[in-house]
């Protein structure tokens, strides 16, 4: 009997993206009924801006055709934190993020592994830009900027500017489908056009009046195409200045990743970014790396590179001391999944925090501790409720947001008593935001 094929999925704004990698062959879309060749199956007007739904959607659509998946991988956007479909079926997926699902398609292609490195996802929702440092093998991932501008994201920022230019409505859905279907057969066209009038700033009067397309029977002209691109480099550069100063090298992926002129305005700013592997489609980058994840033919290596700790005050012969008691050690935390306890010996660890100042209320410093380095550097110190006498287990796990959160569950009698793979009802979370990717030594 054949086993079921692993799969994955991308849910996007405009086009829901199921792929699979066959055997030794390279990932492809699956074809299923009303998919656009090199795209995807059109996201449906009624699911669009809830990927939850999206996502169901896509896999609803490739259940009917071709039968449940035997593994399932999906993509989400880094620092965003997705919120689970309703009604997923079986098996459950497994959350990967954009930056992690790239780098696997880069390290499965051979490509040598640039660190730090920025993965820039242009989707058509919004930029995406991560900072990701390689260490021991494992990617940590932090620093997300984005920018999604409201209603519609950007690419829809980009289409409104393009039909308000040619005198379209920008609201009707059968214009955008008409714009869509005008954009696919001319990009050739509109690249050499915007290539020229960048090249020849005294010809772009001239060259502006070049007809790129015809939208319901409006010409475009490349100079609309043109100063709708500010759509675009505006945001992109409202990401970069998020992301810090540093030129950095950088992957360009997503839909908005095909146009010529954009990914030139990013490699003024950062450098000519990392070419994708035999030619990859920019905007199938993402689900081509999962698709390779879900068949097992390449390890997502997003598990936490570095050791977490959390500083402890003990008494020994007498006498206080400070030491750190590791939380998780390297490469146990990954996004979305379990919480990580301290443990001595296969046992949970205790501990009560130390009173804050002014209150009664306990202060936790958490740490991150890099490898070969001999002490943690602190990461974010919080204040926990806690009265005294009050003992926890501690225990650290990230959403698949990027978000680390502490865990303390109480050592009570009425406390119910955690198992081994996280924590329940009645435990103390609280966020501490993203942990570093490069800790300083």
């Amino acid at each position: 009997m054949t086993a079921a094929p692993a799969v994955a999925v991308d849910a996007g704004s405009r086009y829901l993206r199921v792929a699979r990698a066959d055997g030794d062959g390279p990932p492809r879309l699956v074809d299923l009924p009303g998919t656009v060749p090199g795209e995807g199956l059109p996201t449906p007007d009624r699911v669009r801006g809830d990927r939850a739904a999206a996502l169901a959607a896509a896999c609803d659509a490739y259940r009917a055709h071709c039968g449940p998946p035997g593994r399932l991988v999906v993509v989400h956007p880094h620092g965003e934190h997705p919120r689970p479909a309703t009604d997923m079926g079986n098996p459950p997926p497994q959350l990967i993020g954009v930056p992690h699902s790239v780098l696997a398609l880069l390290r499965h292609a051979g490509t040598p592994p640039l660190s730090p490195v920025l993965v820039c996802d242009l989707g058509a929702a919004g930029v995406g830009l991560a900072r990701c440092v390689l260490t021991g093998g494992t990617w940590a991932v932090s620093g997300a900027a984005r920018y999604a501008p409201v209603p519609g994201g950007y690419g829809a920022a980009f289409d409104r500017a393009v039909l308000d230019g040619a005198g379209l409505p920008a609201d009707d859905p059968e214009v955008l489908r008409l714009l869509a279907l005008a954009r696919a057969g001319s990009t050739r066209r509109t690249e050499v056009a915007l290539d020229r009038m960048v090249a020849r700033p005294d010809r772009a009067g001239r060259l502006a009046d070049t007809v790129v397309h015809e939208v319901a029977g409006r010409e475009v002209t490349a100079g609309v195409v043109h100063r709708a691109f500010a759509a675009l480099t505006e945001g992109l550069d409202r990401a970069l200045a998020g992301a810090g100063p540093d030129r950095t090298p950088v992957v360009a992926v997503g839909g908005a990743a095909r146009s010529a002129t954009l990914v030139r305005h990013l490699a003024d700013r950062l450098g000519l970014p990392v070419p994708l592997p035999d030619g990859t489609d920019p905007a199938l980058t993402a689900v081509f790396g999962a698709a390779l994840v879900a068949a097992g033919r390449v390890d997502a290596a997003d598990r936490y590179p570095h050791a977490v700790a959390v500083r402890v005050h003990r008494t020994v012969g007498g006498l206080p001391r400070d030491e750190e008691l590791v939380v998780s050690p390297p490469g146990t935390l990954a996004p979305g999944g379990a919480t990580v306890f301290a443990e001595t010996g296969g046992e949970r660890v205790w501990l009560g925090a130390a009173p804050a100042e002014g209150g009664t209320g306990r202060e936790v410093q958490l740490l991150v501790r890099g490898a070969g380095a001999r002490s943690g550097v602190p990461a974010t110190t919080v204040t926990v409720s806690a009265a005294a006498g009050d003992r926890f287990h501690v225990g650290v796990r990230v959403t698949t947001d990027g978000t680390a959160h502490l865990v303390l569950h109480p050592l009570a009698p009425d406390a119910p008593v955690p198992d081994r793979h996280g924590a329940e009802p009645g435990a103390q979370e609280i966020p501490l935001g993203a942990l570093p990717a490069d800790p300083a030594p």
